[in-house]
């Protein structure tokens, strides 16, 4: 083993644990941050979870909705998880030194896997120009609201603009290789003579790299498969700090899905306790919380449930949600993506201030109600659920509205005069409307 083989592989497996190191602890606290929220069971029913985790986020089930987006979503999709099998044999060459250690082994197989994954490639190369134009050049309305601007609308482009690069790479490194293998011009034990007979690369490699030096197609080779890792590995940590880290989070946020009928919302334990007493003399409430009084609703972060966060960090912002709610497109102020950007925007930033105390959170004077969600967002919310049925990954903006929206109610009485006349006739009259139960069918007389 020559020492630039050695030096090369010491370089390769700093890179990969440092790497790996640093996404891992970034992991490590956003999951802290997930739990901060309140527990919540979702277990229950694991056959129905996983056939609805297969359905929805392997099966793509509800991005068909839209045919041509989702297919377009597709090739990247499965672009992304069929290359990973290169990416173990990148990763293996690299800590030992190798190169395509896995083509004397798997021969014939090794040359189909790696030209599916060539094709695949090129889809997902199409897929990306496309996004590229529906966000920059067709402008679809989902993609260039206001709610976009800055951040969203640059880390959109950045990510699509890195597959790009990293497919660049990918051919960079096999082209190279293909004009290498076909002149035997080895640079690892196990290459060989003859053309590895990729399907895209053994015609575009000649094409772009037939007329340099054997000199010039290592470098380009190396280009090419440093650049492959390095975009990897800088993918990977970039994926915390992005909308694109629902690649991870789909599945599980799939999984723990609620699995009730979408009209039926939850009740307050509480409340629910309180009504009973009321109604069963014979009925015996829990024991008090020794923590005292639980809060009515959610005000903050930490008052949601932990399925809750978990939604706003696997929220892609695509808009789905927003372009079918009856309030957004009616001109009202709410659109349930901004509620999930929203809540985690904030979630962050209590993540960032308990990492600035040591772990314990110091009071900073905000809350998401309010300083992030305004009740004018949370009353103009219909709940119909439109923003639940689209979302791809299951996210449910509904329930966090709901939520605040409870607070607003049962602890601020800060609901809307409509709805305090409505709550004073259920009490006065056991009706929504202003008149007494004796007089409520005198309609039938007119």
């Amino acid at each position: 083993m020559t020492v630039w083989i050695m030096i090369s592989i010491i370089i390769f497996i700093l890179l990969f644990a440092g790497g790996s190191a640093f996404f891992f602890y970034n992991v490590s606290k956003i999951r802290r941050n997930i739990l901060l929220g309140k527990d919540i069971d979702r277990t229950d029913k694991p056959a129905e979870r996983i056939k609805t985790m297969i359905l929805v986020a392997f099966g793509q089930k509800k991005m068909f909705n839209r045919p041509i987006p989702a297919i377009l979503h597709l090739f990247l999709y499965v672009a992304f998880v069929i290359t990973q099998v290169e990416l173990i044999e990148i990763v293996l060459d690299g800590a030992l030194g190798n190169h395509r250690m896995f083509r004397p082994s798997l021969g014939g197989f090794y040359t189909f896997m790696v030209s599916f994954i060539e094709i695949l490639s090129v889809l997902a190369f199409i897929g990306t120009l496309a996004f590229l134009a529906r966000r920059n050049l067709l402008k679809v309305p989902r993609l260039v609201k206001s709610e976009l601007n800055g951040w969203p609308k640059l880390d959109a482009n950045f990510i699509l603009l890195g597959e790009i690069t990293l497919i660049c790479f990918i051919f960079m490194m096999n082209g190279a290789d293909e004009v290498l293998y076909s002149r035997g011009m080895s640079h690892a034990q196990n290459m060989g003579d003859g053309s590895l007979g990729l399907t895209i690369s053994s015609h575009l490699g000649p094409v772009l790299f037939g007329g340099m030096s054997e000199h010039s197609l290592h470098i380009i080779e190396r280009i090419g498969w440093w650049g492959h890792i390095c975009m990897v590995l800088g993918f990977l940590n970039y994926l915390p700090y992005s909308k694109h880290f629902h690649i991870l989070l789909a599945f599980p946020n799939v999984y723990y899905s609620n699995l009730e009928k979408k009209g039926k919302f939850t009740n307050l334990g509480s409340v629910t306790n309180e009504v009973k007493a009321m109604m069963d003399p014979s009925f015996t409430p829990p024991a008090a919380d020794p923590n005292g009084p639980m809060r009515f609703g959610a005000k903050e972060v930490t008052d949601l449930s932990w399925k809750q966060l978990l939604d706003s960090y696997t929220c892609t912002e695509c808009g789905r949600c927003t372009s079918a709610c009856p309030a957004n497109i009616t001109g009202k102020v709410l659109s349930p993506r901004l509620i999930m950007m929203k809540t985690r925007d904030r979630l962050e930033e209590v993540g960032k201030n308990m990492d600035a105390n040591k772990g314990e959170f110091k009071e900073d004077g905000k809350s998401l109600l309010h300083d992030y969600i305004t009740p004018e967002e949370l009353w103009a919310c219909t709940s119909c659920n439109a923003c639940v049925q689209e979302c791809p990954v299951n996210i449910d903006p509904l329930s966090i509205i709901m939520d605040l929206r409870r607070f607003l109610v049962m602890e601020q009485s800060a609901a809307p005069a409509e709805l305090n006349m409505m709550f004073n006739n259920m009490e006065n009259n056991g009706a929504p409307w202003q008149f007494s139960p004796s007089d409520r069918l005198n309609w039938k007389n007119e």
